[in-house]
């Protein structure tokens, strides 16, 4: 098999991720809420944006680093918070912490996530941040962010748009959370699937089957986050207020997920976050949710002097990262392209996809006339001339 250096977009490291993943776990990775309408919106919604060039600038190279929330980075692409990472590769939680490092950008510690935090920070090179809910209520959660900021993550990411699990029928189908709690039904469904695929499943469990809740207050045990966490998860859903208290006890960046609208997006700002993510969580909750960049450009004008703004949802290309720095954004963070990596290459896997959007973008920019990306706004991908390509909206 050839090397990952050999993969050239996040699309071809996506196939080969297909063929090195059990159906039940790719499924697990790509698949969203309903029809999977949201997912697709977001990944077209990039696809029909348009880049406008400068022609005649001589600008010959483009500089990427990014301050974002007070920190220095070498590339504005952060790695979201993904669940259940073991799945998809052994210590899949430290792989990816490690690539990001590698990278030079921030790798955001699931709150579902297979490895106590400790360990992610330890093992990492670059800035953690961690993402909760508010599992446990406000004292759990406090008990939480203790062990959380004596790790020494930097940043907390507080998600919003998950007051019960969306319905991902790929999973039900796979009988997929059965499997992971070693229910004999779950099993019977994903064992076919499992034996073609002997070298994941010997990777699998040479791990040693991590925990995938190492970091949930009063949760169980198991490879994915059990019926018992969601349980643990929907009791407490966040309130405004409880950002609002969260900014009392935590004196570090303090981020609001899940932002699809400029009234949330004032109430975030309100209650004390100093960034904001605009998300509808790839797609994984509600169905039909607007796609994140046809909401950016109204939420940065409405708040952007107030808090940074970042987005994700739908990035492949370095192309999509400069459609959504043009909008507004102070940085993107991706999840299903570098979880593609750690299924394909591991670390190497996961640090290649950051290095081909990072080329991509370089080259975007170069080809825009843009010298830095401070010097990208809406004027090179107008939504007028969006219109134009696509017809009325």
């Amino acid at each position: 098999m050839r090397p990952v250096a050999d993969l050239h977009s996040v699309a071809a490291v996506r196939r080969r991720a297909s063929r090195r993943l059990p159906k039940p776990i790719l499924d697990f990775v790509e698949g969203g809420a309903d029809d999977e309408v949201t997912v697709e919106r977001n990944v077209e919604a990039f696809r029909q944006a348009v880049l406008v060039p400068r022609h005649g600038t001589g600008v010959r190279s483009a500089r990427l680093a990014r301050t974002v929330l007070g920190g220095e980075l070498a590339v504005p692409v952060l790695f979201a918070p993904c669940g259940g990472l073991p799945m998809v590769a052994p210590d899949g939680d430290l792989m990816a912490t490690r690539a990001a490092g590698r990278a030079g950008t921030t790798f955001v510690l699931s709150a579902f996530s297979g490895t106590p935090v400790e360990e992610v920070v330890a093992a990492s090179s670059g800035p953690v941040w961690f993402q909760t809910y508010l599992t446990g209520g406000r004292s759990g959660t406090e008990e939480l962010l203790h062990r959380v900021r004596s790790a020494g993550c930097s940043g907390l990411m507080v998600t919003f748009d998950s007051t019960v699990s969306g319905n991902r029928e790929r999973d039900v189908r796979h009988h997929l959370y059965q499997a992971a709690a070693l229910e004999p039904r779950g099993l019977l469904q994903v064992a076919p699937h499992v034996i073609r695929h002997w070298p994941w499943l010997a990777a699998f469990r040479s791990s040693g089957l991590r925990p995938g809740v190492a970091n949930v207050p009063g949760a169980g045990r198991g490879t994915v986050p059990t019926a018992e966490v969601a349980a643990l998860q929907q009791a407490t859903p966040p309130t405004w207020a409880d950002l609002g208290w969260l900014r009392t006890v935590w004196d570090g960046p303090l981020v609001a997920k899940g932002i699809l609208t400029v009234e949330d997006a004032r109430r975030a700002a309100d209650a004390g976050a100093d960034g904001i993510v605009v998300s509808n969580h790839g797609g994984r909750q509600l169905d039909r949710a607007p796609a994140t960049l046809s909401v950016l450009p109204r939420i940065v004008a409405a708040v952007g002097g107030d808090v940074e703004v970042l987005v994700d949802g739908g990035i492949r290309r370095g192309s999509d990262v400069a459609v959504a720095l043009a909008a507004g954004a102070r940085a993107v963070l991706i999840g299903r392209p570098y979880v593609y990596g750690l299924a394909a290459g591991d670390v190497a896997g996961a640090a290649r996809v950051v290095e081909i959007l990072v080329a991509e973008l370089a080259r975007t920019l170069v080809l825009l006339g843009a010298e830095s990306l401070d010097d990208l706004d809406a004027s090179f991908s107008p939504v007028d001339a969006q219109r134009s390509r696509t017809g009325p909206q």
